[in-house]
This record gives C-alpha cells, structure tokens and sequence, in this order.
C-alpha cells in the first residue's frame, strides 16, 4: 500500500465510510479498465457504501425486532390455506398501512398460520428499513408488569410501545389477562392510537376477547373502538397446517379434524 492508499483509508476511517476504506481499490480498478469517467467511479464507490449502510441498518432493525423466526410471504403457503384472503394480504404486503398509520388483525383458528403472516409483515416492514418488534401477548403482559414494579413505565412504554413505527403482538386469547393487565393492554392500543400501526393475532372472535380481558365488556369495547377504527380485518379460514402435517406422518387421524 504506498501513502496515498494510506492517507484514503485513514480518511475513509476517520468519515467512517467502512466499506468505501476496502472497496475502492476494485472499484478504482474496474473503472480504469472500463474507461468510466470520474464521476462514475465517484457514483459507484458512494452507491456501495450507501448500501452497505442500509444493510447494518437492515441487520441491527432485525435484532431490534425479536422475530421468532425469518418468515416470507413466498414461503406461505396460500394452496393449502385455501381460507385465507391472498389479494388483501398482497395489498399489505405493500406496507402501506405502516405510513397510514392503520391497523391489521388476523383472526382464524390455531394452525392456518396467522402468526406467519404477522412475521413475515414484520420482516418486510424490517427490510424497508422501519422500527418494528415482534412480541407476544404473553411476554408483552410480563414485560409491561416488570417494568411498572420496578418503576420504569413510562421509560418502558417509550422505548418499546411507542418507539417501534410497527408493533406486532401474537397470540390475543391464548392467556386471559387479570384486570391490572388488561388495563395496561388497553393502554398500549390506546398509545399507538393513530400514530403507529400495531398488528394482532389471535384464534378468538372479538365477540369473545372480554373473556381474555378480565370479563370487562367496557374495556374491551374501548380499546376495539380504537383498535378497529382505522383497521384491516383478515379473516382466516381452514385446517390446522400442524394436524396436516402430523397426519401426513401418520400421527394423527385423517379426515376433518376439530378445531380450536
């Protein structure tokens, strides 16, 4: 490396442009080769670190995420889950129900793979460079409870009720929430109440959700009204791809099964 390659590399450091200070060389290179005029190799050189840097960001919104697994829309399997509605599900894969600041709630039976559905808007809505978190509405409960026992609410809902422009809570209905938590529940929908999207899951029809809120109809009515004033409403039909595929193995009978 002579000094010139050195004092670009320090400079590069010093503007943190991290991959700008390894590639430049292969693109300097490639540019002398081509015959391409200054202003393209400016133009390629500024292109890559640019997309380098929206690659950390993408990677670091990912870890902020706390998805419990990658899951794409392509992998969905729409043959199978003949009862869910494909073209309003490609209408928010477009994510802009993010920027309109609207909801989205999957309802449907266990196992036609709602939570799929959530975590792969989440992902895209990662890769496109929004805020999002994944959480269930079990660990969300715990969470919210830690932290107003050690005094830390406000900061809680802060950093992680408001901040994320995308929150997505699994699994409404699996646990039923005691009346201090529904009451936090309420508030973190009424927080997020046209300012930032929330998508929800769950396997009970919200004729049944005051059951999972304390038995408390005013408080359920409450946050629906909110949660549903600016919503999309995906209603998911079918069988269970768990039981399909346990049936396939020959663990399960074949033939209509119950559904929960």
């Amino acid at each position: 490396m002579n000094l010139q390659h050195e004092r670009i590399t320090e400079l590069c450091a010093q503007m943190k442009f991290a991959r700008l200070g390894t590639d430049w060389p292969a693109l300097a290179q490639r540019a002398s080769q081509s015959e391409a005029s200054f202003a393209d190799f400016l133009e390629s050189a500024l292109g890559a670190e640019y997309a380098a840097r929206e690659e950390r960001k993408r990677q670091t919104l990912l870890k902020l995420a706390t998805l419990p697994a990658i899951k794409t829309l392509e992998q969905y399997d729409f043959g199978f889950a003949s009862g869910a509605p494909r073209a309003q599900i490609q209408e928010l894969a477009a994510l802009a129900f993010i920027e309109r600041a609207e909801n989205v709630v999957l309802l449907g039976p266990s196992g036609v793979g709602k939570s799929h559905l959530a975590t792969a808007l989440a992902y895209r809505a990662v890769m496109a460079g929004i805020k999002t978190r994944f959480i269930t509405a079990a660990d969300l409960m715990l969470q919210l409870a830690s932290a107003r026992a050690q005094g830390r609410l406000t900061e809680y809902f802060n950093r992680a009720v408001i901040g994320p422009k995308l929150l997505v809570i699994d699994e409404i209905g699996f646990l039923p929430f005691g009346r201090e938590e529904a009451n936090l529940f309420f508030n973190v929908i009424a927080k997020r109440y046209e300012r930032t999207s929330v998508i929800l899951t769950s396997n009970l029809p919200f004729t049944q959700w005051a059951g999972t809120f304390a038995d408390d109809q005013v408080l359920v009515a409450a946050m629906l009204d909110r949660l549903l004033h600016h919503a999309h409403i995906v209603q998911i039909t079918g069988e269970s791809w768990r039981l399909r595929d346990k049936r396939r193995s020959g663990h399960a009978p074949s033939g209509k099964t119950a559904r929960k």
